[in-house]
């Protein structure tokens, strides 16, 4: 559980030194949504969000009773 904690906090810590490096490194920007600061972090937290969505959108409609594969023995 410790471990846990650990790297939750080591996570956090690097995912935010990576959004205050964006204010040292030039890049170009082919939109201009690019240009707002931190939006390689917000496009990628909810493109993450919108496929985990997606996935349990699917699980639900792929889903098969837990006796599908059982035959029937006639």
């Amino acid at each position: 559980r410790e471990t846990i904690r650990w790297l939750w906090i080591v996570f956090a810590v690097v995912l935010t030194l990576t959004v205050i490096a964006e204010l040292f490194v030039a890049h170009e920007a082919h939109f201009d949504v690019q240009r707002v600061f931190g939006f390689n972090a917000w496009f990628g937290l909810l493109a993450c969000a919108g496929l985990i969505t997606f996935a349990k959108l699917l699980g639900v409609l792929l889903k098969r009773p837990d006796t599908y594969y059982e035959g029937g023995d006639d």
